[in-house]
């Protein structure tokens, strides 16, 4: 029998190469543990910025691979997308790759991917591939699917607490608004009854026969105090809720063209071109047609004082659904955002002192809102201003 040509294997060389893929996949491990360590830190660390929190997470995926000198990493959520400099969402289609989706309070909205830019070149790298020739381990398709997961969790925690914060900013809002409403209430009828008594005395004296002229014009100076006062008052009870609408089928087309026309008439601008487009056949809405008359006075006045110079006011109507629209636009200064913010605030002006109380915006807020209506404003610096009104065809609850 002839001697056989095979030869037994080296205990010794068995025992190390078990060892160095022992050791090999232990140092694996160490990545791994190391990217989500690293994935944490990036939670804490940014969480006031999402874009950066995304771009460190994006630049330590490559490094928990096998490969990470050839691994690219790609996370796109919504419209943010972070890439890698040697990987791109083209690239993303033609190369080896693995994906986990970012699915966020369960919806997805986006997605992680790792891939190879470039394909393997040495043997070494080739006899690690698995099995049809995929160069991920079982390991790195987890770490990827846990680090999705942990990312979805974290940003589902930011919006949480932005809508939180938001909420509580409106309830602060909505609180100091009722306080001021309160206070206005109280105020606005501590002061109607001397200021009732003011004015009615001045103009008893009007009428009493020899009052020298220079006393005559002096009573006539606190009769058109008395009467400005009044209508502040005025407007403090209606910002209050405390002057009742009394509601009925309104043509807002001929309430808005009334307006318009005293407006035009007394603007002393000459710079001023007025517009009107008014949609026809609109339907009646069930409204206050002095207080709707007194929503258009107030938007275009305030369109009026936006223009130094010259510009156009645009003053528009049409029908949506079961709502109709009145839009006041002007090519004036418009509003830096911080005054945007505050444009409904009452007692809020950017008017110097005496020349305005910051309540016409106010005002005007609570008479569409009393009719179960909405505002809104768009406006940029140098750009003009564009309010749109929307009141209900239908009279419905208050917002």
């Amino acid at each position: 029998m002839s001697p056989s040509n095979s030869r037994p294997s080296d205990p010794g060389s068995a025992r190390a190469d078990h060892a160095g893929d022992a050791a090999g996949d232990l140092r694996e491990r160490v990545k791994e543990l190391t990217c989500l360590y690293e994935v944490a830190a990036a939670f804490v660390e940014h969480r006031g910025s999402l874009r950066e929190c995304v771009q460190r997470i994006v630049a330590m995926l490559p490094g928990a691979c096998r490969f990470p000198e050839r691994t690219g990493a790609w996370l796109r959520l919504d419209d943010l997308e972070v890439a890698s400099p040697c990987f791109d969402g083209a690239e993303a289609r033609d190369v080896p790759r693995i994906t986990s989706g970012l699915v966020v309070a369960g919806v997805r909205r986006g997605h992680i991917t790792l891939g190879y830019v470039e394909g393997r070149r040495d043997a070494s790298e080739t006899e690690s591939v698995g099995d049809g020739g995929d160069p991920f381990l079982a390991e790195e398709r987890s770490l990827i699917e846990t680090v999705a997961r942990h990312v979805g969790v974290f940003v589902e925690s930011i919006e949480a607490e932005q809508r939180r914060s938001h909420m509580e900013a409106q309830l602060r809002h909505t609180d100091r608004l009722a306080t001021i409403g309160q206070l206005a209430a109280g105020v606005a009828h501590e002061l109607n009854e001397p200021l009732g008594n003011i004015l009615g005395f001045a103009q008893l004296s009007l009428k009493v026969p020899g009052v020298p002229e220079q006393v005559r014009t002096d009573l006539g100076r606190i009769v058109q105090a008395s009467l400005h006062g009044r209508e502040i008052i005025r407007k403090l009870l209606v910002f209050a809720r405390q002057a009742p609408a009394s509601k009925q089928p309104t043509a807002l087309n001929a309430v808005v063209d009334e307006a318009m026309f005293l407006l035009e008439a007394g603007c002393e601008n000459p710079g001023i071109r007025f517009a009107r487009e008014f949609q026809a056949g609109l339907p009646d809405i069930e409204a206050d047609p002095v207080q709707v008359r007194q929503v258009v006075t107030n938007l275009v006045i305030n369109a009026m004082q936006a223009i130094t110079v010259a510009g156009v006011i645009t003053v528009r109507t049409t029908a949506e659904n079961d709502s109709i629209i009145l839009i006041v636009a002007d090519t004036g200064s418009g509003m830096t955002p911080e005054v945007l913010r505050r444009v409904f605030d009452p007692f809020f002006t950017t008017k110097d002192v005496g020349q305005g109380t910051g309540l016409g915006l106010a005002v005007v807020q609570g008479i569409v809102t009393g009719h179960g209506g909405s505002i809104e404003v768009d406006s940029e610096p140098g750009r003009g201003s564009i309010f749109r009104v929307r009141l209900p065809v239908r009279a419905g609850p208050p917002s």
